[in-house]
């Protein structure tokens, strides 16, 4: 890869040395350790990967608890609430029944927001983490 880089500052020879443009690699700024493994010490410190821990913690915990809430809630109501969760809303279908086939709905629904959540902010992220080390996408 080329790259201009500027000459060291105490080392600029008056003529004929290192010119501002070089072709020459100042180095790795690769995070591996001396056998070529992923230094995960330095990863985990890096801004990226903090990005990307800061980025699932975002979505994972609000969700999280937003849905044991709603589960628990369910489940409080059936319990200690049973004359309104039999209140019938049409026909023969009350309002357990419908919170119940509710739980499945807001599932899948959860599933597919993060799945388009982890494909539009996360998945990036890791590339970005993973470039660090130079591994190849699987």
């Amino acid at each position: 890869m080329t790259k201009a880089i500027l000459p060291p500052t105490d080392s600029r020879p008056a003529r004929g040395g290192r010119g501002f443009a070089t072709f020459d690699d100042p180095g790795s700024s690769l995070l591996v350790d001396e056998t070529g493994a992923p230094d995960f010490v330095a990863l985990q410190d890096s801004a990226d990967f903090r990005e990307l821990r800061r980025r699932i913690v975002v979505f994972v915990v609000p969700a999280t608890l937003g849905f044991l809430l709603w589960y628990l809630g369910y489940v409080a109501m059936s319990a200690y609430a049973p004359d309104l969760m039999g209140t019938p809303v049409f026909g023969v279908v009350n309002l357990g029944l419908l919170f119940g086939l509710l739980q499945f709905v807001s599932t899948i629904t959860l599933t597919l927001a993060y799945a388009r959540y982890a494909r539009r902010r996360l998945d990036p992220q890791v590339a970005a983490v993973r470039a660090l080390t130079a591994e190849d996408e699987a």
